[in-house]
């Protein structure tokens, strides 16, 4: 089953529960503005249901999507499932899950799968609510950062909360590799989407922020965000050249974007938030510090140091 029939099926079930509620369902994310690669990427719903909000709705959202996720059907369990009322979708409410960004997604790029499109009257996330949202994600996701309360439909994402140990892993390619190479492109793409995003005030494909990244001759892990591009298609078949692009690589990318992320939420007047980010910061340096450095017989086949830098042509952004 491919990743349109795992959203038909989505849409047939929340159809079936919600009945007069159901308002529309969206393909989001790759499905949606292009460049889905069956390997790595999520299968992205947006739902609309009918106000007002109901207090089981969020269980009723949640349970849908684990019978669909739990099914036997190819890459099921990487639906992830973005719900609101129009009011809540307004801001007018609170409620729902659509944070910052996915809603913008929903505005510019959402491919109505079902139901009555009515997006004209929704507000655009302004930069900030984008640079705090994105910040809040990597600090539970990539960063390992507990946040005080998990909401109670956090499960319908495909990806879990990066583990305790994730700054640290940032400087052990080995064991990065070993989660699979979904957890690693992810790894290597997030924090050039997320800069993008905070640079421009808008949402792209992993092609057109690697090669927005990619175009500043200073930016740092450029070879990396290339492999990570070629990776989501064909898992890297050199292990050894993968660790070493990820080791030479990975760290200082996320120092730039940790860096960049700390004087964007400074001057966004979120301390707190940058707090968050100058101790992944800390954590990362003392890891990359005490990583220890592979054998030189493995560097040199990997071929690393030989590697000429890969380019992707920079897009023409509006």
């Amino acid at each position: 089953m491919d990743a349109e029939a795992i959203l038909r099926d989505a849409v047939s079930a929340y159809r079936a529960t919600l009945g007069e509620r159901f308002l529309a369902a969206y393909a989001l994310g790759s499905l949606a503005h292009g460049g889905f690669a069956p390997l790595v990427s999520d299968i992205d719903l947006g739902l609309v249901i009918a106000d007002p909000l109901q207090l089981g709705d969020a269980e009723m959202v949640r349970s849908v999507a684990d019978a669909v996720k739990t099914s036997d059907a190819m890459l099921a369990e990487r639906l992830s499932v973005f719900w609101g009322t129009p009011a809540s979708l307004r801001g007018q409410r609170d409620g729902g899950r659509f944070p910052p960004l996915d809603r913008l997604d929903l505005i510019d790029h959402g491919r109505l799968l079902e139901g009555v499109d009515d997006r004209r009257e929704l507000p655009r996330p302004d930069a900030d609510e984008l640079l705090i949202s994105g910040a809040r994600f990597a600090l539970e996701f990539l960063a390992g950062q507990r946040t005080a309360r998990r909401p109670a439909d956090a499960g319908l994402g495909s990806l879990q909360p990066a583990r305790e140990d994730a700054a640290e892993a940032l400087s052990n390619p080995e064991l990065l590799l070993a989660r699979g190479v979904r957890a690693v492109t992810k790894l290597v793409l997030f924090p050039v989407r997320f800069m993008f995003t905070a640079a421009t005030g808008l949402v792209a494909t992993n092609h057109e922020a690697s090669a927005w990244y990619i175009a500043f001759e200073d930016a740092p892990g450029g070879e990396l965000v290339a492999a990570a591009l070629r990776w989501r298609n064909a898992p890297p078949t050199d292990n050894a050249a993968a660790a070493s692009l990820l080791r030479d690589h990975l760290p200082p990318l996320y120092e730039r974007y940790i860096d960049d992320h700390i004087d964007r939420l400074m001057a966004a007047d979120c301390p707190e938030l940058a707090r968050g980010f100058e101790r992944w910061r800390q954590r990362l340096t003392r890891a990359s510090a005490t990583s220890p450095e592979p054998p030189r017989s493995a560097r040199a086949e990997s071929g690393a140091a030989e590697r000429p830098r890969d380019r992707v042509a920079r897009p023409n952004l509006r």
